[in-house]
C-alpha cells in the first residue's frame, strides 16, 4: 500500500513541478509596451524552438541520469544479496556486476552524448 501511495506521490510531484514551470514562464513575457523591458518582449513569448531544444535536453539527461541510476541500484542490491545467499560465488558475481554495470555506464554516456548533440 505504502509503494504505490509513494509513486502516486512521486508522480504528482513531476507532474506539479511541470505545471509549475510552464505557469511561470508566462508572466515573465507579459510585459506592456510602454514599461522597461519592453524590447525584450518584442521578440516573442512563448517556447521557442531553440528553448525547447534545450529544454528536451535537459529532460533527457535527467532521464538518462535516472535510468542509470536505478540500473546501477538494481545490480548492487541483486548482487549483494547473491553474495549473502552463496559467499563462495563472489568472484563471479562481482565479474557479471562489473561488466554490467559498464554496460549500463556506456549507455548513459551515449544517451548524454546524443542528448548534447541535440541542444546545439
Amino acid at each position: 500500500m505504502k509503494s504505490k501511495r509513494a509513486a502516486k506521490f512521486a508522480l504528482m510531484s513531476i507532474v506539479g513541478g511541470f505545471l509549475l514551470m510552464f505557469a511561470a514562464v508566462t508572466p515573465a513575457h507579459a510585459q506592456a509596451g510602454d514599461q522597461p523591458g519592453a524590447a525584450a518582449a518584442e521578440h516573442g513569448t512563448g517556447l521557442t524552438t531553440d528553448g525547447a531544444r534545450k529544454l528536451g535536453a535537459g529532460l533527457g539527461v535527467g532521464f538518462v541520469a535516472i535510468g542509470a541510476g536505478i540500473g546501477i541500484g538494481r545490480i548492487g542490491g541483486s548482487a549483494t544479496e547473491s553474495i549473502a545467499r552463496q559467499p563462495e560465488a563472489v568472484g563471479p558475481i562481482n565479474n557479471a556486476m562489473i561488466i554490467t554495470a559498464a554496460l549500463i555506464e556506456g549507455v548513459a554516456l551515449f544517451g548524454l552524448v546524443i542528448d548534447f548533440l541535440v541542444s546545439k
